[in-house]
């Protein structure tokens, strides 16, 4: 099985301008392709992830990547099938996600080691130094309105209004491909299928003004077997970034995908190979009630993105807040694994009382049911049952110093913080 064979069965393949002419290619040298990702935030999301392991599958199979940040383009703003212009961020807002999606990338790809080592390339570097006039002589006229007008990004936006600037967004994405061809012979651009019209602008290009042929392939929009658009959890984002969507959390995303996603969604963002999915897949359909497929996929994720380590950090997490150990994680750890529960920050004027801290809080609507709930065996502090109507928290309730777990009932987690 070639690569371009693999990425398919994977799912990984959505269109391609030539096929043929693409497989054989591949098949037959070296391939230097490149990705763009423009820095739209400070962060890169599980949306962005399938491009960056399609071109790390390429890179494993020895051809050569270039990891695009647009540095330019993120200034201006790319329409496609989005209902209203963005918000154009200032120079130094950009560079800054830049630099952060630029070390975001690194994880995926060697850049450091054999002939097809990864290379980063920002497009401000090029765009910076062209004037206007040059830009509509040398590029500008190779495209005709008519052209431009026909992309679907383009006449989704025209009843609403789109922008000139968004207008020519298609035309700078084409020239990067044309510059990476002129520069590093990269005949080859990946990315969303959303990303068609823009991609093939490249292409355009390169055939009017060099008249050479540059090849396309994109990846499909991953959904779940509801249709849902994949990649958000509660209506947010999952993020690439630590400090934006935990490991913990990244760990229960996967840990909760549905049964009929779980073996599919191993062939596309994990390394195992297709044999070793085959075997997980049989033992998980025998007992799928044991989730085996989702807890590989989410070990294999979380490993990939945040190393091993932080795999071990979220199950630990995992492990000790479904058995109730609260006592065994650190403040840390905690604030991993509740960070989506109520929190309560504890005034030095509070009454420490557990039942006057319950009402305070919010645990509790009214000091009667703060009673019962008590006497009843409902409460817990730290993991630990307290009936004792006087109870009073103290410092040795506060978890290296810093927060206090109450959970009332079986599952519904409280913080209070100090």
């Amino acid at each position: 099985m070639n690569i371009f064979e693999e990425l398919k069965a994977r799912g990984l393949v959505f269109q391609t301008t030539d096929e043929e002419a693409l497989v054989k290619a591949l098949t037959e040298g070296v391939v230097s392709y490149y990705s763009g990702y423009d820095p739209t935030a400070d962060s890169l999301h599980l949306g962005h992830l399938v491009p960056i392991l399609v071109m790390r599958h390429l890179q494993l199979a020895g051809h050569k990547p270039y990891a695009l940040v647009g540095g330019a383009t993120g200034l201006i703003g790319d329409p496609s099938f989005k209902d209203a212009e963005r918000s154009l961020q200032t120079k130094d807002t950009v560079d800054g996600w830049v630099t952060k999606i630029q070390g975001q990338l690194s994880r995926f790809l060697d850049f450091e080691n054999g002939d097809n080592k990864a290379q980063m390339v920002n497009n401000y570097d090029w765009f910076s130094g062209i004037s206007f006039i040059d830009f509509l002589r040398d590029v500008g006229k190779y495209f005709t309105v008519n052209y431009m007008m026909s992309k679907e990004s383009v006449k989704k936006r025209i009843e609403t209004g789109i922008s000139y600037t968004e207008f020519a967004y298609q035309i700078m994405q084409g020239y990067d491909f044309y510059e990476l061809n002129d520069k590093h012979n990269v005949t080859l651009q990946i990315g969303g299928s959303d990303q068609w019209g823009n991609m093939t602008a490249g292409t355009e290009l390169l055939r009017r003004k060099a008249d050479k042929t540059g090849h396309v392939m994109t990846v499909p929009l991953i959904t779940d077997s509801t249709g849902k658009k994949f990649g958000k959890s509660e209506g947010n984002a999952v993020w690439l970034d630590a400090d934006k969507t935990s490991p913990y959390e990244m760990y229960q995303f996967w840990l909760n995908v549905m049964d009929d996603d779980a073996v599919r969604f191993l062939k596309i963002f994990t390394f195992l190979s297709l044999d070793e999915i085959a075997e997980i897949e049989e033992k998980f359909d025998a007992a799928r009630h044991e989730r085996l497929a989702q807890k590989i996929l989410a070990k294999e994720v979380v490993t990939l993105v945040h190393g091993e380590e932080a795999y071990h950090q979220a199950l630990n997490i995992t492990e000790q807040l479904f058995a109730g150990n609260i006592k065994n994680l650190s403040a840390t750890e905690l604030k991993q694994g509740l960070s989506n529960v109520p929190n309560y920050a504890v005034q030095a004027t509070d009454d420490r009382n557990i039942v006057e801290l319950l009402v305070a809080s919010g645990v509790v609507n009214s000091k009667r049911q703060a009673r019962e709930d008590v006497q009843n065996g409902a409460i817990y502090v730290n993991g630990e049952r307290v009936q004792d109507l006087d109870y009073n928290l103290s410092d040795s309730d506060k978890i290296d110093g810093e927060l206090t777990v109450i959970r009332r009932g079986k599952k519904k987690y409280f913080v209070l913080t100090y």
